[in-house]
């Protein structure tokens, strides 16, 4: 029955490994449930979460059912349940994550739409975490020309961050999925986040890092993307800019090079590897704040100033970016320029001082 294999999943402290002994040694989730007793989670909460989902147009997602993602169960801590909302048909496809800093850059938000467009044009669904930066920025690419699957570390009803609520229902409705493993009502917490980073690798091939600090989230799906024997790729950056040295520590370990969507196709494989491609070194350890979203600047040139790297960008692209009129845009930069922190060049391009 649906309404146990639910409460079962969600009744704290059972994880894969124990309800699999549960299932084991009881036969079913009912009779699972009768041995916990009153541990188990409350009927009347499984009853109102299903509702709400029906609601929605959401279904549930129980590991070992025919519609689970296939590659996403062969992980040892593959999530009990998932909540999807969109179009399934997505999972049927070859899977490729495309993730980075959530402080991107303007240049590296453009490749990664650019990649994700191209990517999906293939028939390739592009997989991320619905955060801010690279994100958000491959969820958009992709829905141009096929599909995509946000990973969520909240419930479905709890968008993160909230300027990624309108993306979130476009995923929805324009043929790409939502999933969560997460209760209807569940705030996206930091300790959610490295679970969700667990889903987005394990949903696929092949991971795509763009931007990355050494100390951020985004190393975390990195390491479980190789560990499960998964294709890492990286895209290199600019040695002065802190965004892409996690990137080019991963080049350096073994990663594939990776500047096109090409450059991924031709060595994605069908299927992951049966052990770990890449001993991939400790990287140092990410602070607790980094595994949650940071707040979005608090004024036009913080904003500015994190859309920048030292490589140039036109200003125009910035201006679109930031979603500053030009009149703005100018005098934010003479600003920046005079304080030393943005260099004019040739071309109405501009780049960010060290």
């Amino acid at each position: 029955m649906t309404q146990d294999r639910l409460r079962l999943a969600r009744t704290e402290g059972v994880g894969p490994a124990l309800h699999r002994r549960l299932l084991a040694r009881h036969g079913s989730a009912a009779a699972a449930l009768a041995a916990l007793g009153p541990r188990a989670a409350p009927a009347r909460e499984a009853e109102r979460e299903m509702a709400l989902l029906e609601k929605r147009g959401a279904r549930l997602l129980f590991l070992g059912d025919p519609g689970y993602p296939p590659l996403l169960a062969l992980l040892e801590d593959a999530p009990l349940v998932l909540a999807a909302e969109g179009d399934l048909a997505a999972l049927g496809r070859r899977g490729v994550a495309l993730v980075g800093a959530r402080n991107a850059s303007a240049a590296g938000c453009r490749l990664a739409e650019e990649m994700a467009e191209a990517l999906a044009l293939k028939d390739i669904a592009v997989i991320s975490g619905l955060a801010r930066g690279i994100d958000g920025a491959a969820h958009v690419g992709a829905l141009r020309t096929g599909t995509t699957i946000a990973c969520i570390a909240g419930g479905l009803d709890r968008p993160y961050p909230r300027e990624n609520e309108r993306l979130q229902r476009r995923i929805a409705e324009e043929g790409g999925l939502v999933l969560s493993e997460a209760p209807l009502g569940t705030a996206p917490l930091a300790r959610h986040f490295p679970r969700r980073n667990r889903v987005v690798a394990g949903l696929s091939l092949g991971v795509v890092v763009v931007e990355a600090a050494l100390a951020s989230g985004t190393l975390i799906t990195a390491r479980l993307a190789v560990e499960n024997g998964r294709t890492l790729f990286a895209v290199p950056g600019h040695p002065l800019d802190p965004r892409s040295r996690g990137a080019n520590e991963l080049i350096r370990q073994g990663a594939t090079l990776t500047e096109t969507a090409e450059d991924v196709l031709l060595h994605l494989p069908e299927a992951p590897l049966p052990r770990p491609a890449l001993p991939l070194a400790p990287f140092p350890d990410i602070p607790r704040a980094a595994a949650e979203d940071p707040a979005p600047p608090g004024d036009g040139a913080a904003q500015v100033l994190e859309m920048l790297g030292p490589v140039p960008m036109m200003v125009d692209e910035l201006g679109r970016r930031c979603q500053l009129s030009r009149p703005e845009l100018a005098a934010l930069l003479t600003e920046l320029e005079l304080a030393g922190r943005v260099e004019s060049l040739p071309g109405n391009r501009v780049a960010r001082l060290p």
